[in-house]
């Protein structure tokens, strides 16, 4: 290569990329960014009557026949979880999933005092819930933590295997809308399922291996 001369975009964008890792302040606010996503995600899903893929969707799922509180459920589902994730994702990465999980079940319990939703239209609150909660759940992934359940084996299947979280939780989240219908009626499962679709696609189009080097 001459002298002065700038290499080509395709050397340029092969070359390591150095970045700094997030101090404990980035990862306060991403996670705490987050919570909030997903939790506004789950009350639009809730006021619809609508359910979603992973533990949020199951817990849903349940609140509707069990009567206890989707905070509750959330929280207890996720246990066994935990106990994967400190396994096979390490002790850093439990701790704040298991903060994270603590959090969304309190604010799940707050946050409808100070907003209460009357009226919202079934897709409105299927893309719009689906959407929020997988915007929540790139946020903490991407702070290395995550919402529990489901998500842990996904993201533990992507780092291990390369296998993209996304398309895995679709093959999931299907599991959980089929089972739905013995409790929902095939029209909300319809709708539950295009907040599924949007929850997922968030993850499946830009958590993948390479597109982000944050820490």
């Amino acid at each position: 290569m001459m002298q002065g001369t700038l290499p080509s975009p395709a050397v340029q964008a092969n070359r390591p990329v150095s970045v700094k890792p997030h101090t404990f302040l980035d990862d306060l606010y991403g996670i705490a960014v987050g919570v909030l996503f997903v939790v506004m995600g789950v009350l639009l899903l809730q006021a619809a009557g609508l359910i979603t893929g992973g533990v949020a969707g199951i817990s849903l799922l349940l609140s509707y026949t069990s009567g206890y509180s989707v905070g509750l459920l959330f929280m207890f589902i996720n246990l066994p979880f935990f106990l994967f994730g400190y396994l096979f994702m390490g002790a850093r990465f439990t701790i704040k999933s298991l903060a994270v999980s603590v959090l969304i079940m309190a604010m799940l319990k707050l946050v409808p005092y100070g907003l209460v939703i009357g009226h919202v239209n079934p897709m409105l609150a299927a893309l719009g819930g689906g959407t929020f909660c997988g915007m929540g759940i790139l946020a903490l992934a991407r702070h290395g933590a995550g919402v529990g359940g489901t998500g842990i084996v996904t993201l533990w299947l992507q780092k291990k295997y390369a296998i993209n979280a996304g398309r895995t939780q679709v093959l999931i989240d299907a599991v959980i809308l089929l089972l739905a219908l013995l409790i929902v009626t095939p029209e909300l499962v319809g709708w539950s399922s295009l907040s599924a679709i949007a929850m997922s696609s968030m993850v499946m189009a830009w958590h993948r291996p390479g597109r982000y080097f944050g820490n």
